[in-house]
């Protein structure tokens, strides 16, 4: 896969691309990375590339003609067309099944703007992807686009080592938030580990996994599991909604009695 970063502030790169997963997958091959600066496609001697929105108003607006020119001169060095990616707050939302597409393409271009956004040309003529990371506005298009970017790539074979790791994220399957996670030690400060996690019965370890990531989806994203076309996942959520609802009710029935506890 190759990945462009279109930007203003290329320097906001130069330390997060010699970190981690990433750096491991370009030094491997799996990924080349290139960073370019706006500016040096800009058609006055100033460098400029935003101007005054027409018909008034406050803020900036990246021009149209520096994008223009940037993208044809990345496709022209390209062995694939590009797909070009804009973060934008008027974007679809960003999403796991849209990382995976994302992640199948041979060539990504990361348009980055800031201020007021992009002269709308832009977004007619050159972008295929205008992306939301969620319905909040953040400064750096820079930062959303290295959102996507790393969603993207950690999906791109070879690229995380253990697959298993990636197939048990959050969104991969099912609609399914994670499940929790612990490690050593056995216990701190008197909260333990669940014992089917020590038994060595992987079906019982894998059940529970699974019973424990509906029960977090149905108290944090109800709205994932209603998507779902997966019968016995349904079922599975029904079961599980019923046993809250249980332990609800048995709670509130509790409180008062420790209230009164509490009180004499």
């Amino acid at each position: 896969m190759r990945c462009d970063f279109v930007t203003i502030f290329p320097g906001f790169y130069d330390g997060i691309l010699r970190e981690g997963l990433v750096a491991k997958a370009i030094a491997g091959g799996l990924v080349d990375v290139g960073v370019h600066n706006l500016r040096d496609w800009a058609l006055d001697p100033h460098a400029s590339v935003d101007d005054a929105p027409y018909g008034g108003g406050a803020g900036m607006v990246f021009k149209a003609e520096p994008f223009f020119r940037a993208v044809r001169s990345l496709a022209q060095k390209s062995q694939s067309p590009p797909s070009v990616v804009l973060p934008s707050a008027q974007g679809v939302p960003f999403c796991q099944a849209l990382a995976e597409e994302l992640s199948k393409k041979r060539h990504l271009v990361f348009l980055c703007p800031r201020y007021k956004g992009v002269d709308e040309r832009v977004v007619e003529a050159l972008v295929d992807y205008e992306i939301s990371l969620g319905d909040y506005v953040i400064q750096s298009g820079d930062a959303a686009a290295w959102a996507v970017f790393e969603a993207t790539v950690r999906l791109v074979p070879g690229v995380v080592g253990d697959e298993e790791s990636v197939e048990t994220d959050s969104f991969f399957k099912d609609a399914l938030l994670e499940g929790p996670q612990y490690t050593r030690p056995r216990e701190v400060e008197g909260r333990c580990v669940p014992d089917v996690l020590l038994s060595g019965d992987h079906e019982a370890v894998a059940a529970w996994r699974k019973r424990k990531a509906v029960e977090k989806t149905l108290k944090r994203r109800p709205e994932l599991l209603e998507k779902t076309r997966n019968a016995g996942l349904r079922e599975l959520a029904e079961e599980v909604g019923k046993d809250l609802k249980k332990s609800r009710r048995e709670n509130l029935s509790y409180a008062p009695a420790v209230k009164r506890v509490h009180s004499q």
